[in-house]
C-alpha cells in the first residue's frame, strides 16, 4: 500500500461492464465493500492501458462516485483506482476488496438506508450470479 500501513475499513467501488460471470446485472453499481490488507496495490509498468480495457471489473470511487487514485478513497494507491480483473471468458476473477465479508446487511458498518430490514446486502447478488452460472 502507498499508505505503508494495514488498511481495514469500508470503501466504495464501482462495478463496470465486463464479461465477468460474478457481476452479471450489477454493472453501474456503486457499493461499499471491506478492504483488509497491507498489500494490494495494482502496480504495472507497461500494460496499464491494455489491462484497463481488457479485464477491468471494479475500481475505487470517491464520495462523488468518481474513479480515484486519491487516498483514503483508494486505500492502496492502485493506478486508475483499479481493484479487480476478470479473464476474457469471465470465469476467473482476481480482486482485493472482500465482498464475502459484507454479503449480509448487518455486516456493513454503513449502508444505504433503503437496505434497512433486508437480510442480504447488494453483494449477495454476486454469489447468486456465480451459483446460477455453475448450476446451468
Amino acid at each position: 500500500n502507498q499508505s505503508q500501513q494495514f488498511e481495514a475499513r469500508l470503501v466504495l467501488v464501482e462495478i463496470v461492464e465486463s464479461p465477468s460471470v460474478f457481476f452479471q446485472g450489477m454493472q453501474g453499481s456503486v457499493l461499499p465493500v471491506v478492504v483488509s490488507h497491507g498489500e494490494g496495490r495494482v502496480n504495472w509498468e507497461t500494460e496499464h492501458d491494455n489491462a484497463i480495457s481488457s479485464g477491468h471489473v471494479l475500481h475505487y470511487v470517491d464520495h462523488h462516485h468518481r474513479q480515484t487514485e486519491r487516498y483514503p478513497f483508494n486505500p492502496n494507491g492502485s493506478v486508475g483506482g483499479v481493484t479487480a480483473f476478470t479473464s476474457e471468458d469471465g470465469r476467473a476473477l482476481i480482486m482485493m476488496p472482500h465482498p464475502e465479508r459484507v454479503f449480509l446487511s448487518k455486516q456493513l458498518s454503513w449502508s444505504d438506508p433503503m437496505l434497512k430490514g433486508q437480510t442480504y446486502s447488494p453483494w449477495m447478488r454476486m454469489f447468486e450470479s456465480v451459483f446460477r452460472y455453475v448450476s446451468a
